[in-house]
């Protein structure tokens, strides 16, 4: 289920994009990027609506996604 990034409290959103950006550990080239600049990045994709916030009842958690790679299967769940 895609969740609207509207429906999130700040802080809540602020601290999903911190643990996704933790997680991923982003390659982001020859020249290191700091976490702030990452998560700015993120939160940038998300309010243009590149990405999106998907939530799993399955697996209990919440992801963040290019839009254009949630299916059908996410969007239902």
């Amino acid at each position: 289920m895609i969740i609207p990034i509207d429906a999130v409290e700040s802080e809540t959103l602020f601290s999903l994009v911190e643990a996704f950006v933790l997680r991923e550990g982003t390659e982001y080239g020859a020249e290191d990027v700091s976490m702030e600049v990452k998560v700015t990045q993120v939160l940038d994709a998300l309010k243009s609506g590149e990405a999106v916030l998907v939530y799993s009842e399955l697996h209990e958690s919440v992801d963040i996604r290019p839009k254009g790679d949630v299916t059908s299967e996410d969007t239902s769940d």
